[in-house]
């Protein structure tokens, strides 16, 4: 999410009636939960279209993050949180990456605009007809497959031999783009709207004009403003290396398992709203599985007018002691992801400053 303008809040998160609900939490474990192993198409759409609430404004279309440092919690998050658990997320495809790291059950990526929505089943389609990641860097960005590449490759000479690959022609754009509407309205039977697919379209004709130098401004025709390329975003990392979800073939495939079985779920909901996030608590503990991740990026700068609405929302999530908020602070170029406990913040009741 857009992080351009200084933060004003780098300290616990309050909310608001909470003690019930943080005792009821600490009986839940991801071991004991019941999710499902998969969903089938109609379920999943059932639950898109049950989960979601009306779309709201946010100033920018975000198809790709602006978060360079987003890689540099992952080390820590993964000493943190058990794999099996539940993650949500905000935003675009820096989720892809979090969830390769923590390897949930199932996850969910609620975010204010329905733009998004379309976003990650335009993902979800790639993923699905991709069998690798040169395959499925080729078919987001419409490029001649690298030729060079192996499975041990790493992400770097990955994108270097992307941006040497052959740029392919108009026709293979719409043919590309015709295989991923036919696998969401045809194969999966998706009752996407017009609009829906008219989106998806022009999302992916930004991904084919930019390539791999897009970045968080580049399809608003603003330029880079010094925003990181979606290159830049998946080879990041630290002096350990890469860990986004291009970094391995494992971690690919690991997100396309999920995508294939329906089990990445991407809602319409605002964070201070009525009905999603609460919809997602309930889902959940019906399921008996706890959240385990939650990304919400910088939104919280968002909410100070609405705060303990919001506060009460993620009351509403069953939470452990592992439960884990992963948060942009600060500004600038001086941004950086932070971690935090869910179930701890949840027991403060101080206002936001």
């Amino acid at each position: 999410m857009d992080n351009a303008n200084p933060l004003r809040r780098n300290l616990p998160l309050a909310f608001l009636a909470i003690c019930s609900c943080s005792a009821f939490a600490l009986s839940i474990s991801p071991e004991s939960d019941a999710l499902p192993s998969r969903l089938e198409n109609r379920e999943f759409w059932n639950l898109i279209e049950t989960l979601s609430e009306p779309e709201g404004y946010f100033r920018s279309d975000n198809l790709v993050s602006n978060e360079i440092r987003f890689q540099q919690i992952i080390p820590d998050l993964v000493r943190r949180v058990p794999a099996g658990g539940v993650y949500l997320g905000v935003g675009p495809e820096q989720n892809f990456s979090y969830i390769a790291a923590i390897r949930p059950r199932i996850a969910f990526i609620p975010d204010i605009r329905r733009g998004n929505l379309r976003l990650h089943m335009m993902y979800k389609a790639l993923f699905e007809l991709s069998e690798d990641r040169a395959g499925f860097l080729s078919r987001l960005f419409t490029r001649k497959r690298p030729g060079i590449i192996s499975r041990g490759s790493t992400v770097q000479q990955l994108f270097s031999a992307l941006h040497d690959a052959e740029i392919e022609n108009e026709t293979a754009y719409i043919r590309n783009l015709s295989a991923v509407r036919e696998l969401l309205t045809e194969r999966r039977g998706f009752p996407l709207s017009k609009e829906d697919i008219a989106e998806i379209g022009s999302m992916y004709r930004s991904f084919y004009s930019f390539g791999p130098d897009i970045a968080y401004s580049s399809s608003q025709a603003k330029g880079p403003y010094g925003n990181p390329t979606y290159a830049d975003l998946m080879t990041s990392g630290n002096e350990l290396g890469s860990y986004s979800y291009l970094s391995s073939e494992e971690n690919f495939s690991a997100v396309k398992d999920l995508e294939e079985k329906n089990l990445i779920i991407p809602v319409v909901a605002d964070f201070a709203g009525p009905k999603a996030i609460r919809a997602i608590g309930r889902y959940l503990n019906e399921h008996k599985a706890v959240v385990s991740v939650f990304y919400v990026s910088n939104v919280e700068r968002y909410l100070d007018d609405v705060w303990s609405d919001f506060s009460n929302n993620v009351a509403a999530l069953p939470l452990n002691e592992k439960s884990t908020f992963i948060r942009w602070v600060g500004s600038n170029k001086g941004a950086r992801p932070s971690l935090g406990s869910m179930l701890e913040e949840t027991k403060q009741r101080d206002i936001p400053p």
